[in-house]
């Protein structure tokens, strides 16, 4: 079994992505340390098939990449399933399903996660439960209404062991999010509607790590981690470019790449 770190899941995302010629690029890169502290520090999963392990729904699933990547270095998938990604009959697709080893969710319907992790998390109340749920989203998922619907269910309900992320980073298919629908100031929004509600440097493993370790699950309201990223982290012609949402790569472009995340 691999290092689960963020810099491997980076050069697994751009490894895949240019082997099956496909781009949602950036927003997998945006992600890598959010997943890297996720798996290597946060989520209580002793095996993808233990009851009471804690749940991930990955809501931005068109970064799923990050996640198969994630899961191919804690060995609950294989090279062949990973090298599949993308290909003909394959269960690794552009966003994640529910049939793979260690995903919980499908999902890739923009706005419904937080939905699905609500519900979840108060499932695991009523089965007397310790699990945790934790939901990742994007800023421009928080454009949806039916998002906001789910933030009010899990405030009403108390729901304290489940956890947003907001990757904030900004961008979102066809355009940056201030410009196509600005939420500004987003921790003010998630606070008014009755969350706990943390800002985060969505780069920073250990304060990602620490926020998430000094809330109180057992009581109170739901959290949201805003975490502040940068799309395409670490690859610098992407960063902060709205093409790379959806383009795939040169052979150049690629072999650049590939150099930056492992230099």
């Amino acid at each position: 079994m691999e290092s689960l770190s963020s810099r491997r899941i980076r050069q697994i995302i751009l490894d895949q992505s240019k082997r099956a010629h496909v781009g949602h690029i950036g927003c997998s890169l945006a992600i890598a340390d959010i997943i890297a502290a996720l798996y290597g520090e946060i989520l209580n999963i002793p095996s993808p098939d233990d009851p009471n392990r804690d749940r991930l729904v990955l809501s931005k699933g068109h970064a799923a990449l990050a996640l198969y990547a994630a899961l191919f270095l804690k060995g609950w998938i294989s090279e062949a399933d990973l090298n599949s990604y993308c290909g003909d009959a394959s269960l690794f697709g552009v966003h994640p399903d529910h049939s793979v080893n260690g995903i919980d969710f499908t999902t890739g319907s923009l706005g419904h996660g937080l939905s699905m992790a609500a519900g979840t998390a108060l499932g695991a109340r009523m089965q007397r439960s310790g699990r945790r749920v934790f939901v990742v989203v994007s800023d421009g998922e928080c454009n949806e209404g039916s998002l906001w619907e789910a933030v009010m269910f899990a405030a009403h309900h108390r729901l304290a062991n489940l956890i947003a992320i907001v990757d904030l980073d900004g961008q979102q298919a066809f355009g940056y999010t201030s410009e196509v629908l600005s939420l500004t100031p987003m921790a003010e929004r998630w606070r008014a509607f009755g969350w706990d509600t943390h800002e985060v440097d969505g780069h920073d493993q250990k304060a990602i790590s620490a926020a998430v370790a000094s809330l109180d699950i057992s009581d109170g309201p739901p959290h949201v981690l805003i975490a502040h990223t940068i799309f395409g982290k670490g690859v610098s012609f992407m960063e902060s470019k709205i093409r790379w949402h959806y383009m795939p790569m040169s052979e150049e472009e690629y072999r650049q790449a590939v150099r930056e995340v492992t230099a």
